[in-house]
């Protein structure tokens, strides 16, 4: 991780930490899951939204202003627009893509789910999708949100990222294991 991200994440994880503190006291965690999937599909499908909360070129009342007309349209949670306004304050914003990942984890965490990252050749069907979400549950003991990708470079099998463990059946990286086997051999 490059030393501005380690930083931007550090101070996203202490609002986050704040944010999600104050709504545990409060009891209202579907209204924090609410916001934060609701802001997350905003910054997915919204590059000028990112490109603002980005720049240093946009004023802090501009800011301001900005954060009470979006979280007056999106039905933001108090708690959620008073800490994005504190952050607009403190010129923080360009933390807010980190805080919402960090977000995510904590509510997943809370609801006693997991989120694994699969990397496929192919689109994996509903029962096969089922089936990998029961072995895995049955591996770590939460619950199992799939977080899908395809690529079709794998030629076939699957890449799993359970946090910081990675299980590769793909065929590609049995190839390159094998090739490298016969680079040593020849």
């Amino acid at each position: 991780m490059s030393e501005p991200a380690s930083i931007s994440t550090g101070i996203a994880a202490r609002y986050a930490t704040a944010l999600f503190e104050l709504v545990r006291e409060a009891g209202s965690f579907k209204a924090l899951e609410a916001d934060v999937n609701a802001l997350s599909a905003v910054l997915a499908v919204s590059p000028e939204f990112v490109a603002m909360i980005c720049s240093p070129v946009v004023s802090r009342d501009e800011q301001a202003g900005v954060i009470s007309a979006i979280a007056a349209k999106m039905g933001l949670s108090t708690f959620m627009a008073n800490t994005l306004a504190v952050m607009a304050q403190q010129r923080r914003w360009f933390v807010v893509p980190y805080m919402i990942n960090d977000l995510i984890a904590r509510i997943a965490n809370e609801k006693g789910e997991v989120t694994v990252e699969v990397t496929s050749a192919a689109v994996l069907n509903a029962d096969q999708a089922q089936k990998l979400a029961a072995t895995l549950k049955a591996r770590v003991g939460k619950e199992v949100k799939l977080k899908t990708a395809v690529d079709e470079t794998l030629i076939g099998g699957l890449v799993v990222k359970l946090g910081s463990t990675m299980i590769d059946t793909s065929i590609r990286s049995k190839l390159a294991a094998l090739q490298n086997v016969m680079k040593e051999v020849g």
